[in-house]
């Protein structure tokens, strides 16, 4: 005999995937309505941890939590980590952001409260410009780079970002070389 699959297990699955993290688009996509939703949070089988975002609370948490979150606060698919951010999850520069850069399509407008932690970039990226890191979307290095060398992070930083890079693998000399040529022209060198 089959069981039917309860709907706070649908959501553990995606959750499970996402540091413990659900939002309410995906459990409407699972067909959980909103009243279910809030009957689990009454229950304490999961907890608002933003704005349309849920988390279990039996999930480990973690310190990659912050940044899966401000991803899925955006509610877009596309949604990535990007700019300072990324540079310092990759650990190629010193760069210490005050607040998580998250990247979504040029099309999005974001009105919703709790993002006072996020800056919201609006950029349309190829999927070649996007990876992973500890199970979070992120701007490859060679992108973050680029975003950087545009949005004014300081040249001593991205010097050492572009070199690092390269040392550390997640840039070819042909990248690394293009993006020193960037960060000249934009310095007036």
């Amino acid at each position: 005999m089959t069981g039917k699959v309860l709907g706070r297990d649908e959501l553990w699955e995606v959750a499970a995937a996402q540091h413990g993290f659900v939002t309410a688009q995906q459990a409407a996509d699972l067909g959980i309505h909103k009243t279910a939703l809030q009957m689990l949070v009454h229950r304490g089988t999961v907890e608002r941890a933003g704005f349309g975002v849920y988390r279990f609370p039996k999930y480990p948490a973690s310190q990659y939590d912050p940044y899966m979150l401000a991803v899925l606060w955006t509610r877009a698919p596309e949604a990535c980590l990007s700019h300072e951010t990324a540079l310092d999850a990759y650990g190629i520069s010193d760069v210490n952001p005050n607040r998580i850069h998250v990247t979504v399509g040029k099309e999005r407008r974001l009105r919703r409260a709790g993002g006072e932690a996020y800056v919201i970039h609006y950029e349309d990226l190829a999927p070649a410009d996007v990876g992973w890191w500890q199970e979070v979307p992120i701007v490859t290095a060679r992108t973050a780079i680029e975003q950087c060398i545009g949005y004014g992070t300081p040249t001593y930083l991205l010097r050492q970002a572009i070199e690092r890079g390269h040392a550390q693998g997640y840039l070819k000399t042909a990248e690394q070389d293009a993006l020193a040529q960037a960060l000249a022209v934009r310095r007036g060198d």
